[in-house]
């Protein structure tokens, strides 16, 4: 996986928890999915609602370690890497820490597909925008 290309900030709220006021896991993809629409947003331009017009970009594979509970008030640091887009495909690397603790690590694959819900192909600008993001870390 490549260096982290986006970063943000989730303060835990009461909606995220359990009666214990420990993050309910559901809640987990909630933000991992929060953190990619901020990024196709702010990092590619793309924002979610102008994308998903005339395609969308669904999960086809997540795995998610729990390394340690996120609580009410805790304010998580999402870092983004992203790999080498594929032709249709673009997998991540997302982990959270808190106070440089670490709290979840997911990796996924997301695939562009068209209204016919099959696999298309990156429109050019996008896949321009995610060589660039990958070919220009260190």
């Amino acid at each position: 996986m490549g260096p982290v290309v986006f970063r943000m900030e989730q303060k835990v709220l009461f909606k995220h928890c359990d009666p214990a006021g420990i993050v309910f896991y559901p809640r987990i993809f909630e933000m991992v999915n929060d953190c990619i629409e901020a990024f196709f947003d702010e990092a590619l331009g793309v924002p979610f609602e102008t994308l998903h017009v005339a395609a969308a970009v669904p999960t086809v594979r997540i795995e998610t370690v729990f390394h340690a509970p996120s609580r009410h008030g805790d304010v998580l640091g999402l870092d983004l890497a992203i790999d080498p887009p594929g032709r249709t495909s673009l997998g991540y690397c997302l982990t959270a820490s808190c106070n440089g603790d670490a709290r979840f690590t997911t990796q996924a694959t997301l695939v562009h597909v068209g209204a016919d819900m099959r696999p298309h192909p990156w429109p050019d600008t996008l896949l321009r925008t995610l060589n660039e993001l990958t070919r220009n870390r260190p």
